[in-house]
């Protein structure tokens, strides 16, 4: 049987029942990923003498000993590489930590640690979680496994890939500007990035601190579920993490969602998105309405300035966060005889951070500089808390909205990447929901030229349960059972 097909949940039924164990999943995953790797990329680092030699006997064992079993108990995960893991290396896919080995674990990572997961490895990405299409890692290219000569979108490409590709069960990711969600939609799997808060950011090396929320990338609904009751709740090691109650969310999956009110979100649909998404969304309106939910369009009046502003208030916030990363704390430090500390700041800097990183430091420390400060920084800050209560007055009248993920499919590899306008473009239908700090999931609804297309559902703040009750209902009726050809 090859079990690396398999979702979390189906695997979670086998073990529990004695018919696998841990270690044969394992072998299993690693098989998979000796097969495929060297065309897909999606790994910085693997930890397979880890995972089959120490991690996955140990939970055999614990489970020959009848030790409860939790859903996730002996899962293979992959975890993007801009999550630190104690003893593992933690590069950011950045030149400047291509030695980093924290001495910690991230506080989303230990959780799933604490559930005896089994990490596969750490997955490439957008260097410091800056791109759209898993170009800028100093460690080479990610391919789609659906066409190898396209992206798999990004920040967390990787992390997308290597899930769509069968080369780990879960994966968990990162999401900014919708670098979960928009690779999710590229790769045909399911991505969410919860509520800000509701998932501790401990141990997640920044890029923009008031946009970052880590989130699962999986093959169903019901697997984001599972993830979801493990990762989410209140560290006090985060001082932006949410005291509330955490749901049991596999509640929300029920196969009904009569009489919900869904709006379809009018900016997101006209210019700019391919017809072939376009087509595919409408299809899903249209399946919606048949399970009984009334869809409407809605506008947002001030989404239009939503990519603007967010490349004003990121990058300003990424030159801050990156201002650590010096050449003298941890990290890559320029070699040889330099004149004096300066010198040494500079060169390890521009010798350390690849194009795009260093092209967001510049901006956002212009953003912030005296006599531009309010003109751009401020302004963008007041055009956030526009969309904000754009977003708060639709959910006044609909339960949630609905757009595509992204405006196109998978395109071509080189084909952005000298353009960082069109490029920028890719996370036009994602970007607002990290401004306005509310829960957002990418579904598969279709193919469009042989390649996936992404639903988003979006929901208000910490109302991951009705995001997740239209996703799985949609999900059942619309089976999307298409994988790709590897």
């Amino acid at each position: 049987m090859d079990l690396h097909k398999l979702t979390a949940h189906e695997l979670h039924r086998m073990l529990k029942k004695g018919e696998i164990s841990v270690t044969d999943l394992c072998r299993d995953v690693f098989e998979r990923i000796k097969a495929v790797e060297d065309r897909i990329k999606a790994y910085v680092t693997l930890t397979e003498k880890v995972a089959l030699l120490s991690k996955a006997g140990e939970v055999d064992e614990n489970l020959e000993a009848g030790k409860a079993i939790s859903p996730l108990t002996g899962i293979p995960v992959a975890i993007k590489d801009n999550m630190c893991t104690k003893g593992v290396l933690t590069t950011c896919a950045s030149k400047i930590l291509g030695n980093y080995v924290p001495i910690y674990t991230s506080t989303a990572v230990e959780k799933l640690f604490a559930q005896d997961v089994v990490m596969v490895g750490k997955t490439n990405m957008d260097e410091f979680a800056m791109g759209s299409s898993t170009e800028n890692s100093a460690f080479g290219v990610t391919r789609n496994p659906w066409n190898l000569e396209t992206v798999p979108g990004g920040s967390s490409g990787g992390s997308a890939a290597a899930v769509a590709a069968d080369e780990a069960i879960v994966a968990l990711g990162s999401d900014t500007g919708g670098s979960i969600r928009q690779p999710a939609a590229l790769c045909g799997v399911v991505g969410m990035k919860p509520t800000y808060g509701l998932v501790s950011r401990y141990g997640l090396v920044a890029f923009a601190s008031s946009l970052d929320q880590i989130g699962p990338i999986t093959k169903d609904v019901t697997d984001c579920a599972l993830v979801l009751n493990c990762i989410c709740g209140h560290d006090r090691m985060d001082s932006t993490s949410l005291r509330v109650d955490i749901p049991d969310y596999t509640e929300a999956l029920v196969d009904d969602i009569k009489g919900l009110r869904i709006g379809v979100v009018k900016e997101l649909m006209g210019e700019g998105i391919e017809s072939s998404v376009r087509d595919s969304v409408d299809k899903a309106i249209a399946l919606l309405e048949s399970l009984g939910a009334t869809c409407e369009e809605v506008s947002l009046s001030h989404l239009d300035y939503a990519l603007s502003a967010y490349y004003l208030i990121a990058p300003a916030e990424a030159s801050s966060n990156l201002a650590r990363f010096d050449g003298v704390r941890y990290g890559y430090r320029t070699p040889g005889a330099l004149e004096d500390m300066m010198e040494m700041y500079s060169k390890t800097r521009a010798e350390g951070f690849g194009n795009e990183v260093k092209r967001r430091i510049m901006l956002g420390t212009y953003a912030l500089s005296a006599g531009y400060y309010e003109a751009y920084y401020g302004q963008a800050q007041k055009v956030r808390t526009l969309i904000v209560e754009d977003f708060n007055k639709a959910f006044e009248k609909f339960d949630v909205l609905i757009s595509p993920t992204s405006p196109t499919v998978a395109f071509k590899i080189g084909e952005k990447y000298e353009d960082p306008l069109r490029m920028y473009m890719s996370d036009v239908c994602t970007i607002p929901v990290n401004l306005a700090g509310i829960p957002g999931i990418s579904v598969p609804c279709g193919l469009a030229d042989d390649l996936p297309v992404g639903l988003q559902i979006l929901g208000k703040a910490l109302d991951e349960m009705t995001v997740l009750r239209v996703a799985y209902a949609f999900e059942q009726k619309f089976g999307f059972k298409e994988k790709p050809a590897l």
